[in-house]
């Protein structure tokens, strides 16, 4: 299941809600989710359950309609703001579940103020000269808002005509189209900093109806003096860089261990390099006496390793890096860096065709390599002192007649232990799905040849980062972790069904194109889609990792479906071939 899909009261076990039972010789009216007192911001709620076939269940007196054939139901229902309460029925049997439905976004107190942690800053924030510092705030409509900042005194003005986004897990249920702003409004003024020095915390006023409240935000501004070089270096072994300073931004290629860059900004405990991404101060360390990171780079070199092909770019210092693949091209971005390039040697490997290079005045150089195929297995990145050293592993060796000998598949059975993942309507925990499916998944694999890795062989707890890891440690052909699905609330647990498949790196797309196109036309499934996904399962870059949703465990007949051991055979080893046959197609030839 992926991760964002259910609220931790579903992952936690079946509901709480009370119900009656009848003799133990007959199905017990039951609803694994929601449970009982839930919470959602959503506008409408499923509820997955079951109950006697042969008896109608009945859903605040409506027959709840398209049960499976073992009775069990995924029907959805609006729900109005506050407490909805739901009364679901069997003969002698009565569920009561109340769900309350809170808006989104920040809520106004019941008393004239600001709405609670929208005053900016919320954290202690350092910007540079010339920066754009905002002050914000979310209030009634129709007030008047100011901010005093350094005897400074700051009009904020509405943003009406803003429109709000909703979460990314609004793909999945094709809901991504931007909303029209609601509730209280959102105020805003922005200013660009130009002297160094403490500027303070923020003191917001709000006046409506005569009556005015002021409060101070939590986080105080200041602007760095650019003559106060502060430099760090990256501790971690893959630094997390992102677009902005929380986990809500989206991830950068991963700083290398070693990298080193200049703290152009910070807010709370992020940082700011200088190349423009951002990284928590936890996976730095500071750089006594350090000056601006700047390098030259001149030959460029490769030499061959068992299995990788690496090419070594000496530095003067470890600069940021970005990486971006192609179908055939991998392009890598060297931060903070002049060239004086007039050499460069790549060995003729079966693997690069052709390595360019190109300058971005002032202070970058692009790397770009053409492959002699389409596809690619997997790369690393790593600093040996100052040198960075870009690791490309080469295609796995094909007999014609056995095309998974030799090969090395990880297989991640998904959840496990403590981590159930979704469940089914009568309660059956995904973890137990993907995993049966999984060991069956590895036995078809190794019957045509493949060294199979499981992360799993049991009902065990593997930490979600273990998983990665093993893969980074492994270095595998290729990574397949294996899943079943679940929705947002908003989504139709109901209707939906069908194979999806979640890929991250260009690398992964066409193994997780081709495998999602077989399963739907052999298996004669339903198609979910195919997915672009930041997930911890298909990050790994060191091979090709895609994660399987081969159905929905919410969906009441694609459930029966997923737990029928004969189909869970049929297709762990239609899988099998879908993987036999990718690999034949995309692999080197002997």
């Amino acid at each position: 299941m992926a991760q964002w899909v259910w609220g931790a009261a579903a992952l936690a076990g079946l509901s709480t809600a009370s119900i009656t039972t009848l003799t133990k010789a007959q199905t017990t009216l039951q609803v694994v989710y929601p449970p009982d007192g839930y919470q959602t911001e959503a506008e409408q709620i499923f509820f997955i359950g079951t109950g006697a076939a042969d008896q109608p269940v009945l859903l605040n007196g409506e027959p709840i309609e398209g049960r499976s054939a073992s009775g069990h139901f995924a029907p959805s229902r609006p729900l109005s703001l506050g407490a909805n309460t739901f009364t679901l029925i069997q003969g002698d049997q009565t569920l009561s579940i109340t769900v309350t439905r809170v808006p989104a976004g920040p809520a106004l107190p019941a008393t004239l103020g600001f709405a609670e942690g929208s005053l900016v800053p919320a954290v202690d924030v350092a910007r540079q000269p010339g920066d754009w510092v905002c002050l914000g705030a979310i209030a009634p409509t129709n007030a008047t808002v100011t901010a005093s900042l350094a005897g400074q005194t700051y009009t904020l003005l509405p943003q009406s005509d803003r429109a709000d986004l909703p979460p990314n897990s609004a793909v999945l249920t094709d809901q991504a189209q931007p909303i029209a702003a609601a509730g209280p409004s959102r105020y805003e003024s922005c200013f660009m900093a130009e002297a160094p020095g403490n500027l303070g915390q923020p003191t917001y006023s709000l006046t409506q109806g005569g009556s005015t409240v002021t409060t101070a935000a939590p986080g105080a501004i200041s602007i760095l003096n650019p003559s106060a070089i502060e430099v760090v270096e990256v501790t971690a072994a893959a630094g997390v860089a992102r677009t902005g300073p929380s986990t809500d931004y989206s991830r950068l290629t991963p700083l290398p261990q070693g990298t080193r860059a200049r703290v152009t900004a910070r807010e709370g405990d992020w940082l700011r390099l200088d190349y423009g991404g951002w990284i928590r101060a936890a996976e730095t360390q500071p750089v006594a006496g350090g000056a601006v990171v700047r390098s030259l780079i001149r030959g460029v070199t490769s030499r061959q390793v068992p299995g990788w092909t690496e090419i070594y770019f000496p530095l003067q210092v470890p600069v940021p890096v970005s990486v971006e693949q192609g179908t055939d091209t991998f392009t890598l971005t060297l931060h903070n860096t002049v060239p004086q390039t007039d050499t460069i040697y790549v060995t003729d490997d079966g693997l690069v065709e052709r390595l360019d290079w190109n300058p971005i005045l002032p202070d970058q150089v692009e790397y770009l390599i053409h492959f002699k195929t389409d596809q690619q297995w997997g790369y690393k990145l790593r600093y040996e002192g100052t040198t960075l050293v870009l690791s490309l592993k080469q295609p796995p060796s094909i007999q014609a007649s056995r095309p998974l000998a030799g090969t090395t598949i990880l297989v991640d059975p998904g959840h496990g232990g403590d981590e159930p993942g979704s469940r089914g309507p009568n309660g059956t925990p995904e973890k137990d799905v993907n995993l049966a499916v999984s060991l069956l998944l590895q036995a078809a694999l190794e019957a045509r040849g493949a060294t199979v890795i499981m992360t799993r062989t049991a009902d065990s707890t593997v930490a979600v980062n273990d998983r990665p890891a093993q893969i980074a440690q492994v270095e595998p052909t290729l990574a397949l972790s294996i899943h079943y699905n679940a929705l947002p609330d908003s989504g139709d647990a109901q209707n939906t069904a069908g194979i999806g498949a979640f890929w991250f790196h260009t690398q992964a797309h066409s193994l997780a194109q081709f495998l999602h196109d077989y399963l739907v036309t052999e298996l004669d499934r339903p198609s979910y889609g195919v997915f672009w996904n930041n997930l911890a399962l298909t990050r790994p870059h060191v091979a090709p990792s895609v994660l399987l949703e081969l159905g929905f465990m919410i969906n009441p007949n694609e459930f029966e479906w997923a737990t029928d051991p004969q189909e869970q055979a049929k297709l762990a080893e239609t899988l099998a071939e879908g993987v036999e046959l990718w690999v034949q197609q995309t692999g080197a030839g002997e």
